[in-house]
């Protein structure tokens, strides 16, 4: 079977047991200590080398003709990675140093993972960032983080945006309730430009409180309690049959997963029988239960289906808990 993630590191603190340095992803890729420079951090997740052009010819009659197209390559093994056009821009993986330096530097961010996926085709940085909220008293934790996604592969756009993590169970959440607050939260760019880091920062503005608006979706879901028939109708339009029976009522392999850990996923007993809890039980679903393995359900949950499930996952969650 191939694996999406090629390289990683992950910060750990050994004899830890703070939710802070829990091992992501189920130990995939390197541990290393808290604390790490950007710098440090590229070359132990493997993030150490450079993307390169080079033109590529097609043999017309005996001659060599340029194609108009380069190919990208990586430097340390000559692995191509895409072809791509005059004007397109290569954004190289050390540019996650250039972003990130002065946060981490200043003590306003702290990296947490960065790898490659999919053969180096997806580079990527999380780094924590200094917000978070707290529910129930201090026992369910939501932190918020920056996610910079760097992809090596034509067609595809350099995408930097805020996330949050559920510190009880490692889930990924969405902090998006609609199309505009999502864009709100995120910069997406292609590559018909240079990339400008600070023009970046400024869009995001990230001094600001990403999580005010999602701390109010929450503390609303928490605050209105499912029925066993409500939560089914909720898991059938977020995991739909797959059945085209219409007379046969058949619960999709993701819903009967999300019944069966309802009770048993870790925070649980946090909010049971909430609209919290029904939306938690999706994401650890979409994160920890799906797909074939631990790294295709990280790649999912990012950047494939999975994450916009999430964010299908949480409207409706809020549109049942307004009918509660």
């Amino acid at each position: 079977m191939s694996h999406m993630v090629e390289t990683m590191a992950y910060a750990y603190k050994k004899g830890s047991n703070t939710e802070a340095y829990q091992v992501p992803w189920h130990g995939l890729g390197t541990p290393i200590e808290p604390g790490i420079s950007v710098r440090e951090m590229l070359k132990v997740s493997g993030l150490d080398w450079k993307v390169e052009r080079h033109p590529t010819f097609a043999r017309i009659d005996g001659r060599e003709v340029y194609t108009g197209k380069d190919v990208l390559a990586r430097n340390t093994d000559g692995k191509i990675l895409t072809h791509v056009s005059e004007g397109w821009n290569e954004v190289q993986n050390e540019m996650f140093a250039h972003f990130f330096e002065e946060f981490v530097e200043a003590g306003h961010m702290e990296m947490n993972t960065m790898g490659s996926l999919n053969d180096g085709k997806m580079v990527w940085a999380l780094a924590k960032v200094g917000e978070s909220f707290e529910l129930f008293k201090g026992r369910d934790k939501v932190e918020a983080y920056l996610l910079f996604s760097n992809p090596h592969q034509y067609g595809k756009c350099v995408d930097i945006r805020f996330t949050a993590i559920r510190a009880v169970c490692k889930n990924t959440l969405t902090l998006a309730l609609n199309t505009n607050a999502e864009n709100d939260m995120m910069v997406r760019l292609n590559h018909s430009r240079a990339f400008d880091p600070e023009q970046v920062k400024e869009a995001l503005g990230i001094s600001s409180d990403r999580l005010a608006t999602y701390r109010e979706a929450a503390e609303f879901l928490v605050s209105k309690s499912f029925s066993e028939e409500t939560l089914n109708e909720f898991l059938t339009e977020v995991f739909p049959s797959q059945s085209k029976n219409e007379d046969e009522v058949k619960l999709s392999r993701p819903h009967k997963l999300a019944l069966e850990h309802l009770d048993t996923q870790p925070g649980a007993d946090l909010g049971r029988g909430t609209w919290w809890h029904a939306f938690n039980t999706v994401t650890f679903v979409t994160d920890h239960l799906q797909g074939r393995s631990e790294d295709t359900r990280l790649a999912s949950a990012w950047y494939g289906p999975n994450r916009t499930r999430k964010v299908n996952a949480l409207e409706k969650a809020v549109e049942f808990a307004n009918a509660a």
